[in-house]
């Protein structure tokens, strides 16, 4: 299944009647042209570290837990990480970072993230993005985030996760546009991003969502100690503490 355009992807999203199904026909999108030449040039022209590899250069759909009760969501692939290696924050220094707190909080099953078949496995847990894509630049347009919205849409319905961590600011604005265009009651003005943020919504369909904000895991976050991992340990503790507790 090959999807063109933006009514091609709402129909597939609304196909896909379980996670594994959504993410088999993600990576098959090609909507917005821009993000299918960028990553495909990237792919092609790759960074000499990874010129003997071959790229992912496709949609990245998100991975974890299929019944996982908190969601992390980031913005878009980059484009020589998850671009790259196909899975999520998979691939560079920013995976490692985040990867390494799941583990100390217990949501990862180690504390790397190499590649698609390294053995990692997560629990309760499940890591997205607004943007399936590698954009220019790490700035998708918001034509492109409304495109891509209904596969984000479509895994917040089939995983009805209690907890969604949003890592930085033009995260945090994506996903609540995003929840906002798919029927969530997200307060106008909305909230601005604050690391330690909570912010609580309802859906008539899906039920309540409790989105935290926590600053980006970019290297220009962590090699300058604007977040240090006792912060995001913090957050992840706070997602777990905020799970209902077992039927």
């Amino acid at each position: 299944m090959r999807l063109d355009d933006a009514d091609d992807v709402v129909r597939a999203a609304a196909g896909a009647g379980d996670l594994a199904a959504l993410d088999d026909v993600v990576p098959q999108c090609r909507a917005c042209p821009r993000l299918v030449a960028w990553r495909e040039l990237v792919g092609v022209e790759k960074r000499a570290a990874f010129r003997d590899q071959t790229y992912w250069a496709r949609p990245v759909p998100g991975f974890g837990d299929p019944r996982a009760r908190v969601l992390v969501v980031g913005l878009a692939p980059a484009a020589h990480g998850a671009n790259r290696t196909g899975r999520m924050f998979t691939g560079d220094r920013s995976g490692d970072f985040l990867f390494a707190a799941m583990h100390r909080t217990g949501f990862a099953s180690q504390a790397t993230s190499t590649s698609r078949d390294d053995g990692l496995t997560l629990t309760d847990l499940r890591v997205t993005a607004p943007v399936r894509c590698a954009p220019p630049a790490n700035d998708p347009t918001p034509d492109e985030r409304r495109t891509c919205g209904p596969f984000l849409a479509r895994e917040l319905a089939l995983l009805r996760p209690a907890v969604a961590v949003v890592l930085g600011a033009f995260g945090w604005q994506a996903l609540l546009s995003t929840l906002a265009e798919q029927g969530w009651a997200v307060p106008r003005p909305r909230p601005r991003f604050a690391h330690g943020a909570e912010l609580v919504l309802e859906h008539a369909e899906i039920g309540s969502l409790t989105v935290l904000g926590c600053f980006h895991v970019s290297q220009q976050n962590t090699f300058t100690g604007r977040l240090t991992p006792a912060m995001l340990d913090a957050v992840l503790v706070r997602a777990r503490a905020l799970l209902p507790p077992p039927a």
